[in-house]
């Protein structure tokens, strides 16, 4: 911009003579108008119209929509660019773009790049206000999961939206929140669960009373039910609550049991209290054993359970024992035996027999205690079995006294108990079981370990039915069908193996088929030796392709295919040896070649030709054809090189060139660090003076060398344009810290400082010294500053006070022209200035407001500002300091 702002529109470029110079009169005497006075008149215009123009634009101040209608009427581009900074709505942006699209390039590049902002900006805050609703229908939808959220963050943190931040922001904290909500309920059925299997543990310990379990059990019961309703309830796993549900049942069927148990103790004291208060006489043993009998059942669960029922048992015992025993009956006398005849009286005579005394034998009754044994023990088989030899025993007509039948009735109402719950928890198990088998097509386990898993899951149901009885039915068909659906990938992947085993069997027929069909041609006489051994090999090859195939076939087909290749191979290895012959000879006519001989590279080329004539005819085995392919490949290659060696030398010559182009390349790689702009020319000049008088290198790394001396040239620049510029940037900072002390010092002299002579001048002699034109502008005005510090101060500091606007307005100027930003609080004034020096330059004539000597160049301007006396703030200073550099940087 600060080119076109400078611009002279009437410079004459061409040349032209002043209007009346070298002018030729008309055919009627007048002088016609030259073309330099057209072209001066058609400038004047094109001034006039600019400058009109340039007032325009600076009553638009930042008026947008008199901006558009200024882009649309003016006809100087740099105008319309300097208007279209005041261009920011969509619809005016669209509207000069689509009006400068074919007219001024760079206002509609501008307008374009404006736009695209724009509609990048709507894209991220369309984007954003998506993530926002799906947020909210997150926070609305009952089954929020984590994955969800952590999604949502996942396209929040591309999305720059901040106008929408603290919207997400909030909705993103209620997630949260929910989510942690989720966190603790889930937390607590975990505990609650595990306090439902403490309880079990304590039950089985037989550690907890009954009351204490009952209200445990209602207060997990009831928080249970209370995160059932909570908010975020659809987050809890079905598995725990169904692993609640059946511990919670457990434990109050073992509450149930311990009541009972409980009541039955005590129904059975109250009747042993109640007995033994009444007299010996009243009481009858058997109807205290039925009595007894009728009681409820004694649970066998707990140990202190059994341990009161065992004591309980023996007062009953004691009891019975305390009442007044039957006398027994005395046997009655034998009578004789009855007269033949007399069948009533041996009738009468056997039925006075005595009775054989009552009870089970020892056997019998060891058999119960084994019974007993295998039941607290677990033993549910055990005891059924020996419950069935029970069974058998009494069939044969033991007769048990009425405490033994007490005692088996017990046993047996035990083990009909256990057998219940193993039936329960065999059920249970054969449900968890179905699940696991169920579960079996999800986990993607291979063929042979899916089948091993169903059968073993087989062998399990088959476990439970020994040990806890047979399943229901429809237990059985859920079992059945869930195995056969779980196997089913895997008998097809059996059948389809089995499949490929019968095609890989036909395939192996088909290949003997085609040997006999070989060995047929071959017998006949008709066989092609090179079609021979590609048969040969390619029926080798098929067959080691195979697939698995049953054993039985393999063994048979193994032998078949053997048979068959030995029947080919015999006449095929008699023709190799012949063949092998050939080879050798030919080597042999190879090694005796003359290498000096003028023909010998043509004979060498002929004997290659008969190589591949016979290798095509009949190929040899691998590693007999390799092995005869190096020996006359070395003979060949000791031919060849014999013939190259008299071309080395002219290649040691182009290598001597190589090595000394590659040691200037060198050279000046290793001193492009320490060259200057003074000794690089030299450098330089001496290096192409070197390499144009060295010969020609070899053509393949001819490119390679020419390129890194080029690359090893520019180094050397490089590095001098370095110098140049850090002896710049150097420079520019003597300067500024020069220009700070005298800024110092007239600080000094308008603030009434204090300091001698001597020590603001200690203080420049220890700075280093500028160039001769930079030291002499600040030392002439430090001289100034420092005499009117001990001099007429005020005048002095009203100069400086004055000279601050002239400062700030030669600053901006500069700034303008070197394309430094001068910051946002400058902007209205740079506009303002930049339209002046247009008009200026206008009305003037002059280009880019310069004299036509050439005296306002940059480092005149820069020393003519270090020059002007005037008081500067830290901002000024700064940008001062900024101007500098840049221009050191630039070399003006």
């Amino acid at each position: 911009m600060f080119e076109f702002l400078f611009k002279r529109p009437g410079d004459n470029k061409s040349g032209d003579k002043p209007a009346g110079q070298g002018s030729q009169p008309s055919a009627s005497g007048a002088a016609a108008p030259s073309g330099a006075a057209a072209s001066s008149a058609a400038s004047a215009s094109a001034t006039a119209a600019r400058a009109q123009q340039a007032e325009k634009l600076g009553q638009v101040g930042g008026d947008e929509a008199a901006a558009v209608e200024f882009i649309l009427q003016c006809e100087f581009s740099e105008l319309r660019l300097t208007a279209a900074e005041f261009v920011h709505s969509p619809a005016a942006l669209e509207r000069v773009h689509t009006a400068m699209r074919n007219t001024d390039r760079r206002v509609a590049k501008l307008m374009q790049s404006r736009l695209d902002a724009h509609r990048h900006h709507e894209a991220e805050h369309r984007r954003a206000e998506a993530a926002l609703e799906s947020a909210r229908s997150l926070l609305n939808d009952a089954l929020l999961t984590p994955n969800h959220v952590a999604d949502l963050d996942r396209k929040w943190a591309v999305i720059a939206a901040p106008e929408l931040q603290e919207a997400f922001q909030g909705v993103r904290a209620a997630l949260g929140q929910r989510l942690e909500a989720q966190v603790q309920l889930q937390r607590a059925m975990i505990d609650r669960l595990a306090a439902l299997r403490q309880l079990s543990a304590g039950v089985a310990a037989g550690s907890l009373p009954a009351a204490e379990l009952a209200a445990r059990l209602e207060v997990l019961a009831q928080e249970q039910a209370a995160a059932l309703q909570a908010p975020e309830h659809a987050s809890l796993p079905r598995g725990l609550g169904a692993e609640f549900g059946v511990e919670h049942q457990k434990l109050l069927a073992s509450l149930h049991a311990i009541e009972a148990g409980q009541s039955a103790l005590a129904a059975r004291s109250a009747f042993l209290e109640l007995q033994g208060g009444k007299p010996v006489a009243e009481l009858n043993a058997d109807t205290l054993r039925k009595e007894w009998k009728a009681l409820p059942a004694l649970a066998q669960e707990r140990e202190d359970t059994r341990a009161q029922a065992a004591e309980l048992q023996r007062r009953f015992d004691a009891l019975l024992a305390s009442l007044p025993q039957p006398e027994p009956r005395k046997p009655k006398e034998a009578k004789p035996a009855p007269e033949a005849g007399a069948p009533g009286e041996a009738r009468s005579e056997a039925r006075a027999e005595p009775r054989k005394p009552k009870g089970a034998d020892q056997h019998f009754l060891d058999t119960m205690d084994a019974m007993e044994a295998a039941l607290q023990q677990g033993s549910l088989g055990t005891a059924a079995e020996l419950d069935k030899s029970l069974k058998e025993a009494r069939e044969k007509g033991m007769r048990l006294t009425p405490a033994q039948s007490d005692r088996l009735a017990h046993v047996r109402a035990e083990l009909k108990r256990l057998s219940d719950w193993a039936r329960w928890g065999g059920n249970v198990s054969r449900e968890e079981l179905i699940k696991n088998v169920e579960t079996l097509a999800t986990q993607n386990l291979a063929m042979s370990e899916l089948a091993k898993k169903v059968g073993s899951m087989r062998e399990r149901w088959k476990a439970l039915d020994s040990l806890s009885g047979a399943a229901p039915k429809s237990l059985w068909e859920r079992f059945d069908a869930a195995c056969s659906a779980a196997y089913a990938p895997a008998a097809a992947h059996f059948r389809q193996l089995a499949d490929e085993r019968h095609v890989n069997a036909a395939r192996a027929e088909k290949l003997v088929e085609e040997a006999r069909a070989e060995i047929a041609r071959l017998q006949s006489g008709e066989a092609d030796w090179k079609h021979v051994a590609g048969t040969v090999q390619r029926l080798r090859l098929g067959w080691s392709h195979l697939g698995a195939i049953d054993r039985k076939e393999k063994k048979r087909l193994d032998g078949l295919f053997t048979d068959a290749l030995n029947v080919m191979q015999a006449p095929l290895e008699e023709q190799r040896k012949g063949e092998m012959a050939e080879r050798e000879a030919i080597i042999e006519e190879a090694a005796a070649i003359d290498p000096h001989d003028r023909h010998a590279i043509d004979t060498m080329r002929a004997l290659q030709q008969r190589w591949q004539e016979h290798a095509r005819a009949l190929p040899l085995e691998r590693k007999s054809e390799q092995a005869l392919w190096q020996r006359f490949r070395a003979v060949c290659d000791e031919v060849f090189q014999r013939r190259k060696e008299s071309m080395h030398e002219a290649d040691i010559e182009r290598r001597a060139h190589e090595a000394a182009k590659e040691a200037i390349s060198a050279r000046l790689e290793a001193a492009a660090p320490e060259a200057t702009p003074a000794t690089m020319g030299k450098l330089l000049r001496e290096a192409q003076a070197e390499w144009q008088a060295i010969g020609p290198v070899p053509r393949a790394h001819e490119a390679r060398v020419e390129k890194r001396y080029h690359a090893a040239v520019a180094l050397v620049q490089q590095h001098a344009d370095q110098v140049r510029r850090a002896a710049g940037v150097a420079q520019a900072n003597q300067l500024r810290d020069k220009l700070r002390l005298v800024q110092e010092l007239e600080q000094a002299v308008a603030g009434a400082g204090e300091g001698g002579a001597a020590d603001w001048e200690a203080r420049w002699s220890a700075l280093p010294a500028l160039d001769a034109e930079l030291e002499r502008t600040l030392r002439g005005r430090f001289d100034a500053a420092l005499q009117a510090l001990h001099g007429d101060r005020a005048a002095y500091a009203q100069l400086l006070e004055r000279n601050r606007d002239i400062l700030l307005h030669d600053l901006l100027r500069m700034e303008i022209g070197a394309g430094i930003d001068s910051g946002p609080e400058f902007a209205r004034e740079r506009l303002k200035l930049q339209v002046e020096v247009l008009q200026s330059s206008l009305k003037s004539g002059q280009k880019n407001g310069s004299s036509a000597g050439g005296g306002n160049s940059a480092a005149a301007q820069l020393r003519a500002l270090l020059a002007l006396p005037a008081l500067a703030d830290a901002r000024t200073a700064t940008r001062i300091e900024q101007l500098s550099m840049r221009l050191a940087k630039e070399g003006k």
